[in-house]
């Protein structure tokens, strides 16, 4: 009697953790950051980072989304990777496609590809950049473009997947003009390889704030360990004095639970002053 009323008492523990776990993935976190000071009248970005949405396993829909975002002042959108991983996922993608669309930035809406993305068959990976592109996305595969804001010079540089060894850095930064240097690109193991490579910020996803990050992270090791050894999983660091950010990620993969993280929306203030301040001494 008392081993039947263990087991269903160990059998409730572990429904309830699992609920709680799922639960979890519909608490949003969002994240304001701002890695140098900004004075208050002082022009600047507003960008925001969405990352590794895994529609096969994401609890926001594009409705829950769009609320999230609707009254924010949004110059700039940026997708750090990993969309989905099957064929069949691809129009589910679009509504949350409207909802960037909706939110009428200044600047547009530039992407990368994740790992994930890359488990697409070739014709399938074409019809994903294809609707991205439909909907106004600039898809980055190791290029860059070069955006004027009054008179200032920003380089939005698209850094390919590094997991799937598909960056090219050189190509990345070929012909690249003086000005400020924001990176866009899914694993940031990337940063390790950058000592030559200049850039004034780098966004990334990849690591999912290790989803299920108790006690720590250990499943990281084979993403990132260089990385996770230094504790930079998530959020803002710094490498070789160099700011770079890891986003938590919307959705989940594998399975649609998170355990001490939780899905991230990010919006980072960029200085224009600093894009100014950099034109100026590459000039001189």
């Amino acid at each position: 009697m008392m081993m039947t009323i263990s087991i269903l008492l160990f059998l409730f523990l572990v429904s309830l953790s699992l609920y709680k776990a799922y639960t979890n993935t519909k608490d949003v976190i969002i994240n304001d950051i701002q890695y140098k000071s900004i004075e208050p009248n002082e022009p600047h970005i507003n960008l925001l980072q969405i990352s590794d949405m895994h529609l096969e396993n994401i609890s926001i829909s594009p409705e829950q989304l769009y609320n999230q975002l609707k009254d924010n002042k949004i110059d700039l959108i940026t997708i750090t990777g990993d969309f989905l991983d099957r064929k069949r996922s691809i129009p589910k993608l679009i509504p949350y496609l409207k909802v960037f669309n909706k939110l009428n930035t200044k600047y547009g809406i530039y992407v990368v590809f994740g790992n994930h993305d890359y488990i697409l068959k070739k014709q399938d990976l074409n019809l994903l950049k294809s609707t991205l592109e439909q909907y106004n996305c600039t898809v980055m595969q190791n290029q860059h473009q070069k955006l004027v804001i009054n008179g200032d010079v920003l380089n939005i540089i698209g850094i390919d997947d590094s997991s799937t060894n598909r960056s090219d850095l050189f190509k990345s930064y070929d012909n690249i003009s003086p000005g400020y240097n924001l990176v866009i690109t899914h694993d940031p193991n990337i940063v390790l390889e950058m000592k030559n490579h200049h850039f004034d910020y780098l966004l990334s996803g990849h690591f999912h704030g290790g989803q299920i990050h108790w006690p720590k992270p250990y499943h990281l090791a084979k993403l990132g360990r260089k990385l996770m050894k230094m504790n930079m999983v998530k959020g803002l660091h710094f490498y070789d004095n160099k700011p770079f950010y890891i986003s938590e990620g919307l959705g989940q993969t594998v399975l649609n639970i998170r355990i001490g993280s939780r899905p991230e929306i990010t919006y980072h203030k960029l200085s224009i002053k600093n894009i100014t301040e950099k034109v100026t001494s590459k000039a001189i």
